[in-house]
């Protein structure tokens, strides 16, 4: 082959490869695509945040947050966990094992940076005390997007509404909104089956002891322990105190005269320990819950906004 013909035909071979390698290059000048439903703008208790992807590692503070991840099956996304109210539910216990702890109550600022999460969740407000270092401005300075659950920042009567979003929220925020939405269907399914325990009966008088000694912590009108006592069939006898929980004088408590008195299970102090105060305060004496030993329980994490609400309603509704 004569020395021109040789150039030509290297030179036909080379064309194809350059064309190989400006496609190459135009490809990875575009942009990685976006998950589906991304970017999601949420606002959350007056902070505006816009993911563009869903976080791969999120901390949880506060069971009903915690458990809010597992059951749209974000096991998988959870780089630790804190607070423990009472227990898991059964069907979350594998899940909650495998996940880090890392502490009992709240972590340290510093040891929640070195889980490195992107994202927190917390249940409570007081999962991001400024006080203590872990304000969501803190997390943000750092990096971090968080999220207070609706009940932490509620200035109205939480209603399961509230719950349904909450629920649809996170999932949306985790790129898993078609999960969320199913939970929601069976959440109503449940509520509706519930109200046909309840019927058209004349609600009972309900006092929900949380805890207190000096003066009785209660749930009040503001949080969604009111709407579930209400579903079941109850009247919240302080339902006109406009917060989630707060105090109240047992001489009130003597002046509404629950009828029913729903114990919140939680902590070191056990429901029957919380049975003998009751029972054994002579100020209490008259009070028809009391002279009657009506009790009901339900366990704390029942009683907040979180993915067993719905099913808090039915339980009650049976004690009632």
């Amino acid at each position: 082959m004569s020395r021109p013909i040789r150039l030509l035909a290297a030179a036909a071979l080379l064309v194809p490869l350059a064309a190989c390698s400006s496609a190459a290059d135009s490809a990875s000048d575009k942009p990685a695509a976006k998950a589906p439903g991304f970017p999601y703008t949420v606002t959350n208790c007056g902070v505006k945040t816009t993911y563009d992807a869903p976080p791969k590692r999120a901390v949880t503070m506060n069971q009903h947050a915690t458990e809010v991840m597992l059951e749209l099956g974000l096991k998988d996304r959870l780089a630790g966990t804190a607070y423990l109210d009472d227990k898991v539910l059964p069907k979350y216990a594998k899940a909650y094992a495998d996940t880090p702890v890392l502490a009992k109550e709240y972590p340290s600022y510093e040891k929640l940076l070195a889980a490195n999460p992107d994202f927190v969740y917390g249940g409570y407000a007081s999962a991001f005390l400024a006080g203590e270092g872990r304000s969501r401005a803190a997390l943000a300075k750092s990096g971090i997007e968080s999220r207070l659950n609706v009940e932490g920042c509620a200035k109205k009567p939480v209603t399961m509404d509230d719950v349904y979003r909450e629920v649809r929220q996170v999932g949306s925020t985790f790129g898993v909104r078609a999960r969320a939405d199913q939970w929601v269907s069976d959440a109503e399914r449940e509520l509706a089956d519930a109200a046909k325990k309840t019927g058209d009966r004349e609600p009972v008088p309900v006092f929900v002891y949380d805890s207190g000694d000096k003066t009785a912590f209660t749930a009040g009108g503001r949080g969604i322990g009111n709407d579930i006592i209400e579903r079941a069939g109850g009247r919240n006898v302080f339902a006109d105190l406009d917060k989630s929980f707060g105090d109240a004088s047992w001489e009130s408590v003597v002046d509404r005269k629950p009828e029913l008195i729903v114990i919140l299970d939680y902590g070191g102090t056990t429901v029957a320990q919380k049975k003998k105060r009751l029972l054994d305060d002579p100020v209490l004496a008259d009070v028809p819950a009391v002279k009657h030993k009506r009790f009901a329980v339900l366990p704390l994490s029942d009683a907040v906004v979180g993915v067993r609400a719905p099913g808090a309603v039915s339980k009650l509704a049976d004690q009632l």
